[in-house]
């Protein structure tokens, strides 16, 4: 009965056929709300899949919505009042707007997980990587084919990782190398020239000792911690220590510089209708490093973004989404990956690549 006075209502509104008054209205406001949600899922649904504006015929013929034409109608109506909807031009088709697709992803949407295949195909493309660089230009090169969007991966930062170790080389009497190697398999290099000779057994003593106190810790605190290793070794080797101190200071400094890499950039020509000036104000927007990775938010964060429309700040990214995700060693994030495509996107397949390949680098990390 309850089914009948809500198909009666759409227009005059709910009758109480058994006199519960607050109760009945109540129920007929949640089952309003859900089914419209439903309408408004089936939307974006159809929209994402076939490019063209949805009329509620195509709906009740696509979708088993258990109402006719004329209340989707209705419901349409009502969604486009609320800002949900769109009607591009004059035809009786609506597509979804930037509020409708933010409702879409927060309430209605959910990850869609990879299948067994496409998991096992993730991990054997990433496990070949032989060194940072090969995973990041790997992790690139996988998420822009999974999604067919342009996909972004940044580097861990050195400001969110720690020492994993620091070898020392004589290159000759004077001439050392140093080594430093972080916990995300990052390798730095660096050349080191002594004011003296440095000899190999104080060489072993100031790698032991050096690595005694910051092995397994944050670079921030290497500073504090290394401040004082001069005055451990005779006169004549200290100003071999405080050199190879200050250059592995100065390499922090040097390489604190945020780094991504893109790849993908090509996919966007499959959407130039989606674009609704021209495509040129994104491709430049995608050069500007600074402004993706505020896009992609703070490297820390190791949750789910998704950035829609004009939720992008930057005014050539108005007309596309952003969806990222933390990935890191441990439970950490230390750096962030994503994509860039149109509003019309799959988003529950997106995030669901997304967070799939994040999870596949982070095992990588923790492993190297």
């Amino acid at each position: 009965m309850l089914a009948l006075a809500l198909a009666e209502c759409q227009t005059k509104g709910p009758k109480d056929p058994k006199g519960h008054g607050d109760d009945f209205l109540e129920v007929w406001r949640e089952m309003l709300s859900e089914r419209r949600l439903q309408v408004l899922r089936a939307i974006v649904q159809d929209y994402v899949g076939t490019e063209e504006p949805v009329g509620s015929k195509a709906l009740t013929e696509r979708h088993n919505l258990g109402v006719s034409p004329a209340t989707v109608r209705n419901d349409m109506a009502a969604l486009e009042d609320e800002g949900f909807i769109a009607q591009p031009h004059t035809s009786a088709g609506r597509i979804p707007t930037d509020k409708g697709y933010r409702l879409f992803v927060d309430k209605l949407a959910g990850v869609k997980p990879m299948s067994a295949p496409e998991r096992r195909a993730i991990q054997n493309f990433l496990d070949g990587a032989v060194d940072l660089d090969d995973v990041v230009a790997r992790t690139v090169r996988l998420l822009a084919q999974l999604t067919r969007q342009v996909a972004v991966v940044q580097y861990p930062s050195l400001t969110r990782s720690t020492v994993r170790h620091v070898e020392l080389l004589s290159l000759a009497p004077a001439r050392l190398m140093l080594v430093l190697i972080t916990d995300t398999g990052r390798v730095e290099q660096r050349m080191v020239d002594c004011p003296a000779p440095f000899g190999e057994t104080s060489l072993a003593d100031l790698r032991a000792r050096l690595n005694s106190r910051v092995a397994g810790r944050r670079f921030s605190d290497v500073p504090r911690l290394v401040e004082d290793l001069p005055e451990a070794f005779e006169a004549e080797d200290r100003g071999a220590v405080s050199a190879v101190l200050s250059t592995l200071l100065e390499t922090l400094v040097e390489e604190n510089e945020e780094r991504l890499m893109i790849g993908g950039t090509a996919n966007l020509t499959r959407f130039g209708h989606d674009f609704p000036l021209m495509i040129r104000p994104v491709l430049e927007a995608l050069e500007e490093h600074v402004v993706l990775l505020k896009l992609m938010g703070e490297a820390g964060d190791s949750g789910m973004t998704v950035r829609i429309g004009h939720e992008n700040a930057y005014e050539g990214l108005n007309s596309t989404s952003v969806v990222s995700v933390g990935y890191g060693s441990g439970g950490e994030a230390v750096a962030k990956l994503g994509v860039v495509g149109p509003t019309r996107m799959d988003y529950p397949g997106t995030m669901g690549a997304v967070r799939a390949v994040a999870r596949y680098v982070g095992q990588i990390l923790a492993e190297s």
